[in-house]
């Protein structure tokens, strides 16, 4: 079952059954009480919910205890679809369903207005405050949510893979429950441990907000110190460390011109400042982004609560709004500690990007050799028995490299498996043309814009010159469309993988009751990080083996449903842990 809902003043809301066409059933039900009715549903059937986008809407209902096992995100969808449309020239939405599109962008603005303005908590659907944009009356706002879903199942079936896009579609609105719900949970942050970490390495935390910690300012002092020593009078005293200028400006001084302060160009460098410096702007890469200013900000009650952007990247990978949630560093992983009595299942796929190559190709011999617990050591085989080499080649062959060394390798690996090597050098080739290219679930990258068309499109008269810059731009285009089918297909699987794994939690022996959807997750496991390819479960000590149990589960329906019957498998490593540092 199907149902519409949208918001209304306070905590009512309208909801209409659909079919599974998304045609309506029944007339719209207005409800005082929009959270109870949801939880109703919930508890008494199978409901696929649509509403215009999980995004904030989800958390107030999972802040209210309700949580749904299944969306379809109208914000999310439309992101896919119109996409793969421009991208591929389909025609545009009918009339009736753009102007449909235009109601909801209304409601949204008004309801994004209303968000920014609330001083303290609201209900789940307050109506805007005065001076935000009027927002349509709800009626309308239900029937343009019924058109553009209707328009979009349509558009789905048209897909040239309607069963592929459609899992797509489903995949990414289910991804956007599971984020809102890591939200909420929180990835467990012990600010205490945290702190003594950033003590041991750059001091006590200064008493003067935007002053450099002891150790920042014992280095920035023997940077200074380090230009002073070489110069015959006292104009390097003043060099700050932060400062890419004054740092070029004093090594030019010295005789040493460089094209910037690029770690990679600076390590190269021999100068007594040089030593100081690196290590400077190590700890103070750390200390922007991840120092106290940031534990201030972002741990609250034992918890780093980002805001993760599902599909925030062009290839499907997630982005997160602040916070840095997708790049935790190593060091401070010692800070990730599991609650008393709980521990957390680390998960991630094994050389996932490789093996995603193989199962797209069809390559029997590469499958072959993906089927192996360590892939790179069973290609070595065809490189003499050096493992470095064959991850050199197979780097170069997702990625584009082709020059030197790796160019050679490139061409023994296309030798040994021609169809996974064709399989990206077709998607290079239809970069370069200025095509597009999918993912295995349909996906669909950007077109190149009007610059690049104009600057790689070929003169009208055969006597003038080609723009120089025309094959650089071409080739660059061609790297990215190489990686894109790669990479995109890599995320549809891991995404695929993560909303299997909710759905197989939510079903684990402890968690499995009748009130399991809508229960409060202070006892069930909770889904808390994602990034890329690793999936981190914090649950109690008691439910750890029902849990990995249920990773390789979820890793086994991915690989079934994105690649269908292939040979290829897609290994994961998991640890049980109470700290996250010690997953690696």
């Amino acid at each position: 079952m199907r149902v519409a809902v949208v918001s209304g003043p306070g905590q009512s809301g309208l909801l209409r059954e659909l079919n599974e066409d998304g045609s309506p059933t029944g007339n719209a039900v207005a409800v005082t009480d929009v959270v109870a009715a949801i939880r109703e549903y919930e508890a008494n059937a199978e409901v696929r919910w649509v509403w215009p986008s999980a995004d904030g809407t989800y958390q107030r209902l999972l802040e209210s205890g309700v949580r749904v096992a299944r969306c379809h995100d109208i914000t999310l969808a439309d992101s896919l679809i119109l996409g793969r449309d421009a991208a591929l020239g389909i025609t545009a939405p009918r009339a009736a369903a753009a102007s449909a599109r235009a109601v909801l962008q209304a409601a949204a603005a008004a309801d994004a207005t209303q968000n920014a303005q609330a001083g303290e908590q609201q209900g789940l659907f307050d109506v805007a405050e005065a001076g935000a944009p009027e927002r349509p009356d709800p009626r309308a706002v239900l029937d343009a949510l019924i058109e553009v879903h209707r328009d979009q199942l349509r558009r789905i079936a048209a897909d040239e893979h309607p069963d592929r896009f459609g899992l797509l579609v489903t995949a990414e609105s289910a991804g956007a429950l599971v984020a809102a719900e890591m939200s909420l949970a929180g990835l467990p942050w012990r600010a205490d441990v945290h702190d003594a970490l950033l003590t041991d390495l750059l001091g006590p935390r200064p008493a003067v907000p935007g002053q450099r910690p002891a150790q920042l300012a014992d280095l920035a002092g023997r940077v200074a110190d380090a230009f002073g020593a070489t110069a015959t009078a006292a104009r390097h005293l003043a060099v700050n460390p932060d400062s890419p200028a004054q740092l070029l400006q004093a090594l030019a001084a010295d005789g040493i011109r460089l094209p910037s302060t690029r770690l990679a160009v600076l390590k190269n460098v021999d100068h007594p400042a040089i030593a100081p410096l690196l290590e400077y702007k190590e700890l103070a890469r750390l200390h922007s982004a991840f120092g106290w200013s940031w534990l201030d900000t972002w741990v609250r009650d034992g918890r780093f609560r980002p805001e993760y952007v599902v599909g925030g990247v062009v290839s499907g990978r997630w982005a997160s709004r602040g916070g840095g949630a997708l790049q935790i560093p190593r060091l401070l992983r010692r800070a990730v500690v599991a609650d008393p009595g709980w521990v957390f299942v680390v998960a991630d796929a094994a050389q996932l990007e490789p093996r995603v190559l193989a199962a797209l190709a069809g390559d029997r011999a590469f499958a072959a050799a993906a089927s192996a617990g360590d892939l790179y050591a069973e290609l070595a085989a065809a490189f003499g028995g050096d493992r470095a080499k064959a991850k050199v080649a197979m780097l170069s062959a997702m990625y584009g490299g082709a020059g030197g060394e790796a160019g050679q390798l490139l061409a023994v690996l296309r030798k040994r498996f021609p169809a996974a090597s064709g399989y990206v050098e077709a998607a290079a080739r239809a970069g370069e043309e200025g095509r597009v290219v999918r993912s295995v679930l349909g996906r669909t990258c950007p077109p190149p814009s009007a610059n690049w068309r104009a600057l790689t499109e070929e003169a009208a008269d055969p006597d003038s010159e080609r723009d120089p810059g025309a094959g650089r731009a071409s080739r660059a285009r061609g790297r990215f469309t190489r990686n894109f089918v790669v990479q995109a297909s890599a995320a549809d699987w891991a995404l695929v993988m993560l909303v299997s794994l909710r759905a197989a939690l939510a079903n684990t022996a402890l968690a499995n009751t009748a009130q399991a959807i809508t229960a409060s997750a202070t006892h069930r496991p909770q889904l808390v990080f994602f990034q890329h390819d690793e999936v981190i479960v914090h649950c109690p000590a008691e439910q750890a083996d029902e849990v990995v149990d249920a990773v390789v589960r979820a890793a086994s329906a991915a690989a079934r449903l994105v690649f269908g019957d292939t040979r290829v498998a897609f290994p994961l490593s998991k640890r049980v842990v109470d700290c996250y540092a010690d997953a690696k």
